[in-house]
Order: structure tokens, then C-alpha cells, then sequence
């Protein structure tokens, strides 16, 4: 049966909202976590360095509110509910969503190695 081989994690999005424009939001990163453990870091390790980015008080202020929700939204991700958290900074809203699903064992890659097509693609080089 099909439902017993799927495989239970959350996917992860951020959304960007230019607030002054009006426009619809746009998707900026995804990401699939297969525990809900790594979706929360997921979600803290982004908030962390887009809060770094804002100016100190501003910064400050949003790090304090997401560690006082963050015991909800683990609680939230273990009992495999969706969870939201966003920040605003002048005309800008970032939103985090994560959800629960259940991944096709066809897109998961399991093997520990890229696939020997990855050797052929090469870093941009900055000068």
C-alpha cells in the first residue's frame, strides 16, 4: 500500500512581502525536514540571520518574540501541526511556514553521494 511507504517530515518555505509595493508575496527558499527537530532549526537558523541583518533594536525586539513562541511552534511541530512565524522591517515581511506531509519515497534521495553529474558543475568564482 502506497501510504505505508511514504515518509512523514515538514516542508519549510519563506516568503518575502515588499509591503510598500503591495504585491503578492514571493518565494525566497524551501526546504524538505524529515524531523521536526530540523524544522525548527531550520526555522531558527534563518530567523537568526535575517534578524543579525536588521538594525540592533529592531533585531533585538524580533529574536526576544520568536524565543518566547518558539516553545510553541516545537510543541506545534511535534504533535505535526503547521506552524507560521514572520518578521517586518520597514517595508519588508518575511514569513516562515512549515507544514506536515508525507514525502514520495521517489523524491527522496537517500544515497549519501551526489550523483556523478555533480562533479561536472562548478563554483562561480568572485573577484
Amino acid at each position: 500500500m502506497l501510504s505505508d511507504e511514504l515518509i512523514r517530515g515538514f516542508w519549510c518555505e519563506c516568503w518575502v512581502e515588499d509591503l510598500a509595493s503591495g504585491g503578492r508575496p514571493a518565494l525566497t527558499a524551501c526546504f524538505g525536514a524529515y524531523s521536526a527537530a530540523q524544522a525548527d532549526g531550520w526555522l531558527s537558523t534563518a530567523l537568526r540571520c535575517i534578524a543579525a541583518a536588521l538594525n540592533p533594536p529592531t533585531a533585538m525586539e524580533t529574536w526576544d518574540g520568536f524565543y518566547e513562541g518558539r516553545i510553541d511552534t516545537r510543541r506545534a511541530l511535534l504533535r505535526a501541526e503547521p506552524c507560521t512565524a514572520s518578521i517586518s522591517d520597514a517595508h519588508t515581511r518575511i514569513t516562515w511556514t512549515i507544514r506536515p506531509v508525507r514525502f514520495l519515497p521517489l523524491a527522496a534521495r537517500d544515497e549519501a553521494e551526489l550523483p556523478a553529474c555533480a562533479d561536472d558543475l562548478k563554483p562561480h568564482t568572485t573577484d
